[in-house]
Order: structure tokens, then C-alpha cells, then sequence
């Protein structure tokens, strides 16, 4: 959890191989001081455990669940066949790191994203593009702005922050050149 308070977005990955890309919407939520908690939910090897996770999110009070899964990627809709909260699906490019003759992916990705992208009507998944857990992260900024003004007023700096840069960096080039 990023601080002390009650957290208000769970993320949940299948396997702590999917952390190294999680990690990135955990930053975005730390930089708008949006409290979370992580957790290792696995669709496959834990189902008892996801659907007790999916109470336990609706007890704690979350507002939106992050979900990362990777291959058959069935983690983000699972959970949302068996809660109310809103899910933001993060297909993962599946990555040979788990030692000799560990996981890759045959596909690039495209089979989580299709996977998440294509629940079945009435288990709906926000799905973001494949590794993309940053912009999960503000996703589920964007949705807690709804409720939260100070979230709402950060998200508004954060976008001019990025105006600006872009404009710098328009500026720069009108300087420099493309060389």
C-alpha cells in the first residue's frame, strides 16, 4: 500500500513476474497520493483465492481493481465476474525471466489483450494496451477524480504539465533542427 490510509485501487497481477510492469501503475498511483494494495491473484493456480479477493475488495471499500495477467490473461475478467467495482485489464507481453524453459509468449501480447479485450457482455473489463499499467494507473486516477476533488485537481496539473512539455519540446526543436 502506498501510505497509511485506507487503500481505494487494488492491483493484482497472476504471477510476481508480472511486478516489473504492475510496478509502473503503482507509481502513478503514489504520485497522486491514491493508496493501493498489490497482490498476487492467480486466475488459474488460486481461484478460491480471487474470488475471496473480489469480497475482500467490495468489504475494504475499493473503488477500482488494476488487473495484470499475461498468456490466456483471464485474471481481469474473472475478478469482474465477481465484483462491482470497476476493472482496468493490463494484458502482459509474457517474458522468458523465470529461468531456462521459463514463459514467453508466441503471440506478443496480442493473446492477453485479446483475452481482456474480449469478455463476454456482462463481465466488462476496461482493458488498456499490452505492458500499459501506467496508463491503467491514471485510468483509475481519471475514475476517483469523479469522486475525489484533490484527485480531480491533480489530474488537471498533471495533463497541463504535459502541455507544457510538449510545447517545450516543439520549441526546442524549432530551435535546434531536426539534426
Amino acid at each position: 500500500m502506498s501510505n497509511n490510509n485506507i487503500a481505494l485501487v487494488g492491483i493484482i497481477m497472476g504471477s510476481s513476474s508480472d511486478r516489473r510492469i504492475m510496478r509502473e501503475a503503482a507509481e502513478v498511483l503514489d504520485s497522486f497520493d491514491i493508496p493501493h494494495e498489490d497482490q498476487i491473484v492467480s486466475a488459474h493456480r488460486t481461484p478460491t483465492r480471487l474470488q475471496e479477493y473480489a469480497k475482500h475488495a467490495e468489504e475494504l471499500g475499493l473503488r477500482v481493481i488494476i488487473a495484470g495477467a499475461g498468456g490466456a490473461a483471464h485474471l481481469p475478467g474473472m475478478i469482474s465476474s465477481f465484483t462491482t467495482i470497476p476493472v482496468i485489464g493490463v494484458p502482459i507481453l509474457v517474458y522468458a525471466d523465470k529461468g531456462p524453459g521459463g514463459r514467453f509468449s508466441a503471440f506478443g501480447g496480442l493473446d492477453a489483450l485479446l483475452s481482456i479485450s474480449e469478455m463476454p457482455s456482462g463481465s466488462p473489463v476496461g482493458t488498456m494496451g499490452v505492458n500499459k499499467a501506467k496508463s491503467a494507473g491514471i485510468y483509475a486516477a481519471m475514475i476517483l477524480g469523479n469522486e475525489f476533488s484533490h484527485i480531480r485537481e491533480a489530474l488537471k496539473r498533471y495533463k497541463e504539465q504535459r502541455y507544457n512539455q510538449v510545447l517545450a519540446e516543439s520549441r526546442e526543436l524549432k530551435d535546434e533542427g531536426l539534426a
